[in-house]
């Protein structure tokens, strides 16, 4: 099924038990959806799954930033608020990996490669980033890259 379509049968529950917050998030996802489909250049009306993933993930991240910058500026409730939106967001999202996953498939990635030091990441980023898109965010994938290059005993 369709992501659109699964957003709107979670809309009509929410709007059924009366869940603000969760009616808020759904609402949003729904309106980024629509304004892709909608998008010039937008060729069928209708997103790959890909494009839904890479949509999701946005929207996570768009969450995820803005719950720092409130707990920056200790607007707890706002912060709080942002949480719970990320929450539903990721019902939607792939199951991410561990700590130890992604370690284990990020050095396989690595020595599948051939990269050798730091100087190699882009070309271990841009497999990484292909490979794991939607199972980790990216920032973490590149603090780990970074940190398994520079550490020569994978």
């Amino acid at each position: 099924m369709p992501l659109k379509d699964t957003i709107d049968a979670a809309i009509k529950q929410a709007m059924l038990a009366k869940d603000r917050v969760r009616l808020t998030a759904l609402r949003s996802i729904k309106s980024q959806i629509m304004l892709a489909e909608t998008a010039e250049g937008a060729s069928t009306g209708s997103l790959s799954p890909d494009a839904e993933l890479k949509l999701l993930n946005k929207a996570a991240k768009q969450r995820r930033d803005a719950a720092t910058i409130y707990k920056e500026q200790f607007r707890s409730e706002l912060e709080e608020n942002e949480l719970a939106e990320l929450a539903i967001i990721e019902e939607f999202l792939p199951q991410q990996l561990s700590q130890e996953e992604l370690e284990g498939r990020l050095v396989e990635i690595i020595q599948r490669v051939g990269a050798q030091g730091p100087s190699d990441l882009g070309k271990v980023m841009g497999v990484a980033a292909r490979e794991l898109s939607g199972q980790a965010d990216g920032s973490r994938i590149s603090q780990v890259v970074n940190l398994l290059l520079n550490n020569t005993n994978f």
